[in-house]
């Protein structure tokens, strides 16, 4: 029989998955039964030049799309099934039957774009920089591998991963698509390179980044996936402004665009597009929250908090703005019909998601005076992006108006924005979360305490959700791990407002029918590789 912490983690996942696309009224297509043709050059577009080029401390999708045809993963998630994890460096792994001991079996004949072969220690360099970071490395997702202890690397193709508890949802965080691959060497003598430099194994190799106009990769000959990529190259464009990326796509000028258009979007450039477009659409775990700062009085006390969130009108804002973006559902931390996901009779007992916005904003405004805080004025710092954030913090500053407190908004650059939140120099700051799997292990330590979370931009520390947190991820049985999965939640939307929900987004992603070999997934960040795309005449 199989161990209690294994059997969760499959039946998890798999009820995960398919929850996802039930919920989205999504139909796979039928297997292409094409032969996929070799040759030409796949053009598209992304909204931002990568703030860094370093993937270990970086949670864009512009850093995403920009650059991950450049690197490989130990493990990922299957881009024609994401109910799947298959192999990528790793040929094969196994684990011991107390799940505190994973064996990954790398490949052979790996190499790096400097021609240099990849060997198990540069796997466990990888992964030593993401879970302990040197001081002054900034690792964004060392709090979802909180397990690990030791990373040892017995031979040049052996590397294993000794855990100080059970995790079943380990295999899945091992497919984080921002684990990239990266070398030994260069990390030994500096490992804040890559944040400034691009090598890895991948089916591209660079060609080169022009800041504000393109990044261009090429066929990578030697790539260890033989007859891969298919593709000769491809050719980024950066462009800023959500109108000219669509007009890209209608004209043309770019295939396809991978973050997403807004409903009128897609019909403009399906009616342009005619026979010659594909429209492919999913729900999407990717979500705008607002970053309260702690630090900022007089946001430390939580009666401002909750007025804050409880100004919020959700339910009237997702009718408005499902019309505009890609804003659409309202939610806690997870998507609607997955495992996690709070049932609407008891999400409507959330500060700020009652189904009476007046009675919530007259608790606003009594939890203002209260606090000595009527008149109240703060700085909004929003990112540089027009979809779906201008629309969106126009709306917040409307619903802050209500309950009397008046908002200034800054408009940050994409690349400023990290640096901004980072030192925690804002009150207020549009924040997001976007899982690579919708597994609490992942989801939910964004919103450990700052210590254990650097993407934690609301700079708080909380014992009590970091104890919840140990608490879901060591429960074998999945009823219980629900409860404390919704404490969790429950704390941080609620009853101390640590940081605001607003609306969970959908992927909508109008195409040339000429790209073919890619499916949207869920996430914004997997199936981004491109070693499966090819160009059909």
């Amino acid at each position: 029989m199989k161990s209690d912490w294994k059997t969760l983690g499959k039946t998890a996942t798999a009820a995960l998955v398919l929850g996802f696309f039930l919920a989205a009224g999504f139909v796979l297509p039928a297997a292409a039964q094409e032969t996929p043709r070799r040759g030409g050059v796949l053009q598209f577009a992304v909204h931002s030049d990568p703030s860094s080029y370093d993937g270990h401390r970086e949670e864009s999708s512009a850093v995403m799309h920009n650059l991950a045809p450049f690197y490989n993963l130990l493990v990922r998630a299957d881009p024609d099934d994401t109910n799947k994890i298959i192999p990528d460096i790793a040929e094969s792994w196994t684990s011991s039957n107390n799940g505190l001991t994973f064996t990954f079996k790398i490949r052979q004949g790996v190499k790096f774009h400097d021609g240099s072969p990849l060997t198990s220690a540069d796997v466990k360099a990888t992964y030593e920089k993401i879970i302990f970071p040197p001081k002054g490395v900034i690792s964004r997702y060392k709090g979802i591998y909180s397990a690990v202890k030791a990373i040892e690397a017995p031979d040049s193709f052996t590397v294993i991963f000794r855990l100080s508890k059970p995790s079943g949802a380990f295999i899945n965080i091992m497919a984080n698509p921002w684990s990239w691959i990266y070398k030994a060497d260069i990390l030994a003598k500096d490992p804040t390179w890559y944040e400034k430099n691009i090598l890895g194994t991948g089916p591209f190799i660079l060609v080169e980044h022009v800041s504000g106009s393109h990044v261009e990769g090429k066929r990578n000959p030697d790539y260890w996936d033989k007859g891969r990529p298919y593709l000769d190259g491809f050719r980024t464009s950066i462009i800023k402004s959500t109108t000219t990326r669509v007009a890209a796509v209608r004209a043309g000028r770019v295939d396809i665009e991978f973050r997403g258009f807004s409903p009128q979007q897609r019909d403009a450039v399906m009616g342009t597009l005619g026979a010659k477009g594909v429209l492919q659409e999913s729900v999407m775990d990717c979500a705008l929250w607002v970053a309260v700062n702690h630090d900022k009085k007089p946001l430390d006390d939580k009666r401002v908090r909750r007025a804050l969130t409880l100004a919020l009108d959700r339910w009237e804002g997702s009718k408005v703005l499902s019309k505009i973006t890609l804003a659409k559902d309202v939610v806690g931390m997870f998507p609607p019909g997955t495992t996690f996901a709070t049932p609407t009779e008891e999400l409507v007992k959330y500060a700020g998601f009652s189904r009476d916005p007046e009675a919530s904003r007259k608790e606003a405004r009594r939890l203002l005076k209260e606090a000595g805080q009527e008149g109240l004025k703060l700085n909004f710092h929003n990112r540089g992006i027009p979809m779906p954030y201008e629309a969106m913090g126009i709306w917040l500053i409307d619903q802050w108006r209500k309950i009397g407190v008046t908002v200034t908004q800054h408009w940050i650059e994409p690349a400023s924005y990290f640096k901004i939140v980072r030192r925690g120099d804002h009150e207020l700051a549009i924040d997001f979360n976007c899982p690579f799997i919708t597994e609490p292990e992942v989801t939910l330590q964004k919103f450990l305490s700052v210590d254990k979370s650097p993407s934690n931009y609301s700079r708080y520390t909380d014992p009590v959700l970091d104890e919840l947190f140990e608490k879901q991820s060591r429960a074998t049985d999945l009823n219980e791990r629900k409860k404390y999965v919704r404490q969790f939640e429950k704390r941080v939307m609620d009853e101390e407002a640590r940081s605001l929900m607003t609306l969970l987004w959908r992927r909508i992603i109008p195409h040339c029918s000429k790209v073919r070999g890619w499916k949207p997934s869920p996430c914004l960040y997997t199936n981004q590789s491109h070693d499966r795309v090819w160009l059909r005449e």
